[in-house]
């Protein structure tokens, strides 16, 4: 195995060399090229993603996030086009002056070279990646789980018969053996891997940073709040909380808590409504409890819907139709909370005190921090950015969501006539 991803190393830095080459026509007619196969090869790619369905249960939370449909890869091609429309920051200028000694300095941006980029079972991820690494000149190394292998199998084939017939290198893109050695062995990979991406649950995130020797940036675990302050308008709370929560639940910016103020806990009812509809577990502290015990019922009293919450479900990213409530006594009391048991992605505070939503906004440490917009919108196309690799939860290099800028580093270039440094 480890010979073999030496092989697949080799063959990566040689296609960086091609890739870096390519121009900005020719990226863009490759990402377009490789957008119009998909969509003529819908029923290929769903015959792929069934065999990968039919392993996991369907009540899995990562069964939606594996799941292609007609729909969903139309929106996958759509997003590569919109991508191919987009200006690449590879070449731009970040700023550029004369040094005293007399010289000229540029400091450009530039691909990072080869990127690795390791995931779980969302196989649309690997169009993105693809997308976003071809269109800033990068190579891309996919490290996606057994979970959606035959789906990444297929997609990755595709990309490179479609490079292939546009005379570009195909190793642009690469899919590494499934098995969970060669993630350490990819992490270990330095010289040969410029940077690798972790995407997906806290467990693989971790592992990553306890074992890469190569750099990183770590994206992927949501752990996401909704403060709702005495001063919010129930009906945008309750809004907003139903598309945090349910808009699709297997996702890293889906709601997990509702902290709400003691003087709205009367709404809660009225707010939480359309939770119950959509049968939404509820995991509540003794106050919110209380207050939805008389409302929040459904039909089957052998699996109730509404439980007293435990410590472990504050912190927990639940990627499914379930979520935890606690009432606190103060905005101070939400900040302490979120501090503790968020996990830096995004957050959120529904209010009508501008001075709280400026107090929130100043003081949570998140990628992300929204007053009066649901955390479903921590996603790059909806920040303009096209797609995303991943949505960055940490603070060196990149934060939020990671598109095409954050895919580059940059380079100092320096010009000058003759001068040399004596002392």
């Amino acid at each position: 195995m480890e010979n073999q991803l030496d092989e697949m190393l080799l063959l990566a830095a040689h296609a960086t060399r091609n890739v870096q080459a390519l121009s900005t026509e020719q990226i863009n007619a490759l990402l377009l090229a490789v957008a119009n196969q998909a969509d003529q090869e819908t029923e290929m790619l769903l015959t792929a993603n069934a065999k990968d369905l039919s392993r996991m249960d369907s009540t899995d939370p990562k069964y939606d996030r594996l799941k292609l449909t007609a729909e969903r890869i139309h929106g996958i091609t759509n997003d590569m086009r919109n991508v191919a429309d987009l200006h690449s920051p590879v070449g731009n200028i970040i700023e550029s002056h004369e040094a005293p000694a007399g010289f000229q300095l540029i400091r450009k941006r530039v691909p990072f070279g080869v990127v690795g980029v390791i995931y779980e079972a969302r196989p649309n991820v690997s169009f993105d990646i693809f997308s976003l690494c071809a269109k800033t000149n990068n190579v891309c190394l996919l490290k996606g789980g057994t979970d959606a292998l035959d789906s990444n199998t297929a997609i990755v084939e595709l990309i490179r018969k479609v490079a292939h017939r546009k005379g570009i290198d195909p190793n642009i893109v690469q899919l590494l053996p499934a098995e969970r050695e060669v993630t350490k062995q990819l992490l270990e990979a330095v010289g040969k891997v410029d940077l690798v991406i972790p995407r997906g649950s806290g467990r693989l995130i971790r592992f990553v940073r306890d074992h890469a020797k190569v750099p990183i940036i770590e994206t992927g675990a949501g752990i996401c709040h909704t403060y709702i302050d005495k001063s919010a308008s129930t009906e945008m709370a309750r809004n907003i909380v139903e598309n945090a929560k349910t808009r699709r639940v297997s996702v890293c910016n889906a709601l997990d808590c509702m902290l709400i103020h003691r003087e709205k806990v009367e709404d809660l009812p009225l707010i939480c409504a359309p939770l119950l509809a959509k049968g939404v577990t509820i995991y509540a502290d003794r106050r919110s409890y209380d207050a939805l015990k008389d409302n929040y019922i459904n039909a089957d009293q052998e699996h109730p819907i509404l439980v007293h919450a435990s410590p472990e479900h504050y912190g927990t990213e639940f990627l499914s139709l379930r979520m935890a409530i606690k009432v606190v006594d103060s905005l101070d009391e939400a900040l302490i909370h979120i501090a503790v048991n968020g996990s830096k992605h995004s957050e959120c505070i529904v209010t009508e005190d501008l001075a709280a939503a400026k107090r929130f906004q100043l003081e949570v440490d998140a990628a992300c921090v929204y007053h009066n917009v649901s955390t479903a919108f921590t996603d790059g196309a909806q920040f303009g950015l096209g797609a995303e690799i991943g949505i960055s939860t940490q603070k060196l290099h990149a934060r939020g969501p990671m598109a095409l800028q954050e895919l580059c580093t940059y380079k100092w270039l320096v010009t000058g006539t003759g001068q040399t440094r004596r002392e």
